[in-house]
């Protein structure tokens, strides 16, 4: 019955997160109401708020939910050692998001365009450490020779920048795309475009 119950909660929890998503997404913070997010989630309103009493709880839980999925794509980087996977793997991880969840990238791009105002101090102790350790390994293999000499900042803030962009700016990757969302194949040719243009920046062949 317990397992029951924390399946059901779980399942609940889940649907409203992905929902206050795509709402935040939309109407940004201020916009959203949590009768919003309800509705999208197809749930009572009283449901949303047994789970998350404010709508800035809710707001930061998406928020920390989208980065530690970010810190899963990129466990890539203690998983192998060699550059080329290492990168191929993360970049694909990310694009791969951006593609299933974008509106979770709007929102995040759109509190750091902001300043960080609900997440503050959190930040820096989720992300500045973690951020540190990936540049940590670029750096050695900077200092190995197994990659061309690249500032390892500049190299993880141009995959972030690249693979986020399909998720930010889908309206005009859309709109460039004859008003049409990229089809499987096409967005398949993007990520080895992305791939192939970062991995021979730093002498490495896709």
């Amino acid at each position: 019955m317990a397992a029951h119950k924390h399946s059901i909660r779980q399942r609940n929890v889940d649907s409203i997160l992905l929902a206050a998503e795509k709402v935040f997404a939309e109407k940004g913070f201020a916009g959203t109401a949590m009768a919003d997010i309800a509705e999208a989630a197809a749930l009572p309103r009283s449901n949303v708020h047994y789970y998350f009493s404010t709508k800035a709880e809710l707001y930061q839980a998406v928020l920390f939910g989208l980065l530690e999925v970010w810190k899963q794509d990129a466990l890539c980087f203690e998983l192998y050692d060699d550059p080329r996977i290492v990168l191929s793997t993360y970049i694909r991880a990310k694009m791969n998001h951006s593609w299933t969840r974008p509106h979770g990238s709007k929102v995040w791009a759109n509190e750091i365009i902001h300043g960080a105002p609900h997440l503050g101090a959190a930040l820096d102790d989720s992300l500045y450490g973690w951020a540190k350790l990936k540049e940590g390994k670029i750096r050695q293999w900077v200092e190995d020779g197994r990659i061309l000499p690249v500032e390892p900042s500049g190299l993880l803030y141009m995959i972030w920048a690249s693979t986020q962009h399909y998720a930010d700016f889908s309206h005009q990757v859309n709109l460039l795309n004859a008003h049409q969302p990229l089809s499987e194949p096409q967005f398949e040719r993007a990520l080895q475009t992305v791939t192939s243009v970062i991995l021979r920046g730093i002498g490495l062949e896709p």
